[in-house]
């Protein structure tokens, strides 16, 4: 298809005579081209010269494509070289001005074809005349340790293009934002001020090639204000300066513009690592809405300064900075990306359409707001390119005339009219799409005695700020309003003021509440339930990131799909502290999701329980691989087949709490091995136990993030006198040949979780060789109710809401339930599973395992809610009202009176048929 073929409009020339008199210079091109010619030669008097002055090349559109004179024009560029190269952009700058003119009107290039070829065009003059300066000055000598060679990269500096030149989007007559750097690591430090000199004059003189106006015309204007602290700093700095100052003081809108930011020109590998290195500085680890101030702010401020609020009027509007603007739809853009972008790297995309896109795949922007505003931004940025294309001048005014407006609106294709009905609905639209954002309505008015209360909180560490009390003030009446919904105000006050006294800062927090309405009733529910959560969120309030993010309330992934996702984020980073850290911020998002999801009632306790469980055994799979490989850096690979971790207790039913610790034992295979080949080699049996001890620091070592959990390592073979890993073979010698009877007890609930799929068979041989063998049911009986009596001898003796301890308790019944699948010889791990092994294998009647199965159920959802609530045993006087609620909701039960009997029941029942079947099974040797 030719380009005539491709037109699909034209402009309504202003000036006919003008247009007639353009078009007759391309008599011999087809009709719709001279159309065009007329259309835009009559509007535009900065077009219609350039069509007299490059009618012959632009001619050549009759049998070459638009896109093969933009890359023929481009590569010239990128040759140029000598004298005359200033000569050559300027020429190259005209017939790029016309092309991209003539396909923007034609409508044969879409929005992104023309900016795209206007930043194309400038990213190659700018690194076409950076070389050739920096060429100059290896020549003459001024660059030290230089030569020719260095000239591709430009001797190390670098040209960072920002803004709209960043995101490649230039528009008709751009200036363009460049930060200009240079990699100090290329000099001797004693060459650092000769190099630092050169490069300064390097910028300059680039500056003045692109920027002077000649006879020839000029390239781009240039504006290198961007820079760190450009009021008092060189036009050329070095890198490390660079990074120190956005670590210690950069600002909210330098982020927001380091997300176009780009390497265009020079030394584009070490520009790309510095903008790597400063991914933490733009992108936050946690989500950032007070960025939302910072930005609305902004706004304000460039309102003022520019004369530019009050009421939406056409005439002289700017359709850049104006209400309803294109700066309202990036800076909506690239504030939602500032706020989200650091925990999701699919938002750290440079262009506004596609930011606007990759928001709405990630479920922070309906679809319906993308689509209106990605139709609003390619109306605005036309009208802005045909208002520049009229003189070339930089400009984002509309006409203040008719006169004007009628030519804007030929130009357009349309009329006077019916442009300024489509610029007000568009410009209207804008900024109720965006001011809602950025600007929420006005909070009600705080009821009495509110200003009390703030009073007395402005000692709190999260207030003392000025911004984070003005924050909290305007959060603060609808919180109150909620708190007084409570089913006890005044007891869900004192949470709050616990859970606001506990917060170390403000203004993160109270911006994302001010963003996020909902989240101050999820606040208001966990201080009202469990004083325990809030005291926790106060320390990390940092997880109500994820109840925002996509997958809070998603299908739970399971622990192979949690463990490949931390897997995937943990080989992300080179960096084993900053691996730790992470694995930490990432458990208690999800940890903290099972506990809103169970005190909500999405999910009953045993679900809870299950996702705790499936949570710990994906960060051991995850985790084991990262210390192996960091651990291996200095000891080299493990011997033979590694290590295996051992999930026991709780974890290797798959049963956990909220406040579980995790008893482990780590077995290795070296398969003959004796030692690594490491730096630093070790002997087998040296290298396991320092891994294992490795791992429990990864496992519960504070670092700045927290711990993980807690590792109880005591059941391994021989206890605490044992070694801390232990070889399989030696594992399968113990359990079958030297084990107590306690110890084979434990293994029934034993379960391999993290390793060698090989070993995970081995060791589920052993346990099952083990716990099949036949026992003699008298020592089993004796040797268990020993273990009771033991227990209660050290006061473990329970009550009505202590159900964990003391006959009867969850440890009795799961104890008993060991024993009895000993005596069955079944390999199940669950109790339940245990306990029906012993009705088939006629150890217990049908009615006692049911009654046994049904206490420990409602035990198992005491503990579950217990160990989320209170930080200790449960405690009806320290419990919350909706700490109550929700006990007697997972328990069906009527009210605290009705529970308490029934529990006290069920503890009965349990003790009477483990105290008569162990006597049973004391008496005859089987059982009831």
């Amino acid at each position: 298809m030719t380009f005539s073929d491709a037109i699909t409009r034209v402009p309504q020339p202003f000036q006919p005579d003008i247009g007639v008199e353009v078009a007759g210079l391309f008599a011999a091109m087809p009709g719709s081209f001279r159309d065009l010619i007329e259309g835009t030669a009559g509007c535009s008097p900065y077009l219609a010269g350039l069509l007299r002055r490059e009618a012959n090349w632009i001619s050549q559109l009759a049998e070459r494509s638009a896109d093969a004179l933009r890359d023929e024009v481009i590569a010239q560029v990128r040759a140029a070289s000598g004298s005359d190269a200033g000569d050559q952009f300027r020429q190259a700058k005209r017939r790029i001005a016309l092309l991209t003119g003539l396909a923007d009107l034609g409508g044969v290039w879409p929005l992104e074809d023309v900016t795209g070829a206007l930043t194309d065009l400038a990213d190659a003059c700018v690194d076409r005349a950076l070389k050739t300066l920096v060429a100059a000055e290896i020549t003459r000598g001024k660059l030290p340790g230089l030569s020719e060679i260095d000239v591709d990269t430009a001797g190390g500096m670098s040209v960072l293009a920002m803004g709209k030149m960043g995101a490649g989007e230039l528009n008709y007559s751009s200036d363009i934002d460049l930060i200009c750097l240079f990699d100090e690591t290329r000099f001797d430090p004693d060459d650092y001020h000769e190099a630092r000199a050169a490069l300064i004059r390097v910028t300059r003189r680039m500056t003045a090639l692109l920027s002077d106006v000649t006879a020839e015309g000029y390239v781009f204007r240039t504006d290198l204000r961007l820079r760190p602290d450009a009021s008092v700093t060189p036009v050329c700095i070095a890198m490390e300066t660079a990074e120190r100052y956005y670590e210690s003081v950069g600002r909210t809108w330098e982020r927001a513009a380091f997300i176009k930011a780009r390497a265009c020109a020079g030394d584009i590998k070490a520009g790309e690592a510095f903008l790597d290195r400063l991914t933490p500085f733009v992108w936050r680890k946690h989500l950032d809405f007070a960025a939302i101030e910072d930005a609305h702010d902004m706004r304000l401020r460039i309102r003022d300064h520019k004369g530019l609020g009050g009421k939406l009027v056409l005439d002289g509007h700017n359709m850049k900075l104006g209400q309803g603007g294109i700066r309202e739809i990036e800076f909506f853009t690239q504030t939602r990306q500032i706020i989200a972008g650091g925990r999701d790297p699919s938002l750290r995309v440079r262009a506004t359409v596609e930011g606007l896109d990759r928001l709405t795949q990630a479920g922070w922007i309906s679809a319906d707001v993308t689509t209106q505003l990605q139709a609003n931004y390619r109306a605005h940025r036309e009208v802005e390119h045909r208002l520049q294309m009229i003189g070339d001048a930089q400009t984002h005014d509309l006409p203040s005339g008719e006169d004007g407006f009628a030519r804007l609106a030929a130009f357009m294709g349309t009329t006077s009219d019916a442009l300024k009905l489509g610029l007000t609905e568009r410009l209207t639209q804008t900024s109720q799409l965006t001011e809602a954002f950025f600007a929420p309505d006005a909070p009600e008015a705080p009821r009495d005695g509110a200003a009390e209360y703030l009073e007395t909180w402005r000692s709190f560490p999260a207030l003392r700020s000025p911004r984070a009390a003005e924050i909290f003030s305007r959060l603060f009446p609808d919180i109150l309003r909620k708190l007084d919904a409570a089913a006890k105000p005044e007891e869900a006050l004192q949470a709050f003021e616990r859970f606001l006294g506990g917060l170390p800062a403000g203004v993160q927090v109270f911006s994302l509440f001010e963003a996020n309405p909902q989240l101050t009733q999820l606040i208001v529910d966990i201080c009202t339930a469990s004083p325990d959560l809030a005291a926790y969120l106060s320390r990390n309030a940092q997880v109500l990131d994820a109840v925002l993010g996509g997958e809070f309330f998603s299908e739970w992934p399971m622990a192979d799909g949690l463990s490949r996702d931390l897997s995937e984020r943990l080989a992300s980073l080179p960096d084993y502290e900053a691996q730790l850290d992470l694995a930490r911020r990432w458990q208690k998002e999800w940890h903290f999701r099972i506990g809103v999801h169970q005190l909500r009632g999405l999910i009953p306790p045993e679900t809870a329980a299950a996702q705790y469980a499936d949570l710990a055994e994906a960060v051991l799979r995850a985790l084991l691989p990262a210390v192996q490989g960091q651990f291996s850096s200095k000891h080299g690979e493990a011997p033979g087949r590694g290590a295996c971790i051992l999930a026991m207790g709780s974890l290797g039913v798959g049963r956990l709490s909220a406040k579980s610790d995790l008893d482990l034992i780590v077995i290795y295979d070296a398969q003959g091995v004796d030692a690594s080949d490491g730096r630093r080699p070790l002997t087998t049996r040296a290298y396991f136990a320092k891994l294992t001890q490795a791992l429990v620091t990864a496992l519960s070592a504070p670092t700045a993030e927290g711990k993980l959990y807690e590792v109880d390592m005591r059941l391994r073979p021989s206890g605490q006198s044992g070694p801390v890993a232990t070889s399989l073979e030696a594992f399968g010698s113990y359990q079958l040949e030297q084990a107590w009877l306690w110890e084979h007890m434990a293994l029934t609930r034993a379960r391999p979780i993290a390793g060698d799929a090989g070993m995970i068979a081995a060791i589920e041989a052993v346990r099952a060789q083990v716990l099949t063998q036949p026992r003699d049911a008298a020592k089993v009986a004796a040797e268990g109710q020993e273990m009771r009596r033991r227990l209660v001898d050290a006061g473990r003796t329970g009550s009505t809401w202590d159900v964990k301890n003391g006959p009867g308790g969850v440890q009795d019944i799961e104890l008993f339930a060991q024993a009895l699948a000993l005596q069955a010889r079944d390999i199940g791990r669950q109790t339940a599973d245990q306990i029906a092994a012993a009705v088939s294998a006629g150890l217990l009647s049908t009615a006692d395992g049911e009654a046994l199965s049904r206490a420990h159920v409602a035990f198992g959802r005491v503990t579950q809610a217990g160990r989320l609530l209170l930080p200790g045993t449960l405690d009806l006087d320290a419990l919350g009202e909706g700490g109550r609620a929700m006990l007697l909701r997972d328990l069906a039960a009527e009210d605290l009176l009705v529970l308490g009997d029934f529990l006290e029941k069920c503890r009965k029942t349990a003790r009477r048929v483990i105290d008569q079947t162990f006597a049973a099974m004391g008496a005859d040797g089987k059982g009831a």
